[in-house]
């Protein structure tokens, strides 16, 4: 018998690359990041082999009701306690996988990696995800003004942070 409403976190493998690659080259999720051209299968297999190795780098996957929904990339670049955040959904995801997304994330940097801080930064102009940090309890730290030049203007960077004593664990909602 299937579980319905499982949410969990596993390692991406290789086997996952295509289904991501097709996730971040979609139109609204190329719109929101730093990256915005369409990248080639030979470019992202290439990132993949390089984050994969590096133990300073989580790769996740999203699975819903068995069904991979989302990709989730925790990286520890100032120390092995401090780490930046990145995520995508499914385009087609359910309403409400983000926030699953985001705890489940949340829970495994604190819980499993030991971090003492979570970082997220968003394009001023990406309400969606802005709210979204705001939602799972992060504070906004600052503004990087005109920071991210798109090749037609430039856009604020915000910068948000969640400490372990202030996440909440996994609360629902």
């Amino acid at each position: 018998m299937k579980l319905m409403n499982e949410h969990r976190l596993r390692q991406m493998v290789e086997d996952d690359l295509e289904q991501v690659l097709e996730w971040r080259n979609h139109p609204e999720v190329r719109i929101n990041m730093y990256s915005t051209h369409e990248i080639r299968l030979d470019e992202h297999r290439g990132w993949f082999a390089n984050a994969s190795n590096n133990p300073a780098v989580a790769l996740l996957i999203y699975v819903q009701d068995g069904k991979s929904q989302g990709f989730v990339n925790i990286t520890r670049t100032r120390s092995v306690e401090v780490a930046d955040w990145g995520f995508y959904l499914s385009p087609d995801a359910p309403k409400g996988s983000g926030s699953s997304l985001g705890k489940l994330a949340l829970n495994y940097a604190f819980a499993q990696l030991n971090l003492h801080k979570v970082c997220g930064q968003a394009l001023g102009f990406n309400t969606r995800s802005i709210a979204f940090h705001k939602r799972l309890g992060f504070t906004e730290e600052g503004c990087l003004r005109e920071h991210h030049f798109d090749g037609i203007q430039f856009h604020d960077v915000l910068c948000f942070g969640l400490l372990s004593a202030e996440w909440r664990g996994p609360v629902e909602g």
